[in-house]
């Protein structure tokens, strides 16, 4: 087999396993839509003989997690996000890493002098579209926990949600709507130019 083909395969099986995660959580939530009774809840341990709401008095976080406790909001942005730090680490020239090689840099120096300032704008991007991308849950929540236990997993669009289409007090949905744009605004521009001031 030839080496380059192998290498562009191994490439791209890591991006596979990478992405996988995505798929994962997508496939829980279309898991427990179709069967309720495997609902995984956000658990700190996990329960043997199956899923079960958390009894003691630590309040779930706002996200809906599997039953080994990992977020799967996080797990479904992980796979995307890696790839688009993959194409940034691409976009590295590599005649820096060797310039940096020839003075004496070691490994280090290498990446928090040429990797993580080249990967700024990447960063920036990626933590923009995750903090919006986690401001808008609504997927997660809504299928896995209709915002129970106790509304510990209702998020801020599940809650605009039920305001206006299950209780149908459409000014109190705008509202919220209006305030949650305002906050990923704010906190766009704040990235932005925190962004600017390390820049």
């Amino acid at each position: 087999m030839d080496p380059t083909q192998s290498g562009r395969s191994a490439r791209g099986a890591r991006k596979s396993a990478v992405f996988g995660n995505s798929v994962r959580s997508l496939m829980l939530v279309l898991l427990t839509t179709s069967h309720p009774a495997w609902l995984p809840v956000a658990l700190a341990q996990p329960v043997p003989g199956g899923p079960e709401y958390t009894t003691n008095n630590q309040l779930l976080p706002p996200v809906v997690m599997d039953s080994t406790g990992n977020p799967i909001a996080v797990w479904k942005s992980f796979g995307y996000n890696m790839l688009i730090f993959i194409a940034g680490l691409q976009a590295v020239p590599e005649e820096l890493y060797d310039a940096a090689a020839i003075d004496g840099a070691g490994a280090f120096r290498r990446f928090f002098s040429i990797t993580l300032p080249m990967l700024a704008p990447t960063l920036v991007f990626i933590s923009v579209i995750t903090m919006i991308g986690y401001f808008q849950l609504f997927a997660e929540p809504y299928v896995m926990t209709q915002g129970g236990p106790l509304r510990s997993t209702t998020s801020v669009v599940l809650l605009m949600y039920e305001e206006g289409f299950r209780w149908w007090r459409m000014g109190y949905a705008a509202s919220i709507a209006f305030v949650l744009f305002i906050v990923i605004l704010v906190m766009t521009l704040l990235q932005f130019r925190l962004q600017r001031e390390r820049a």
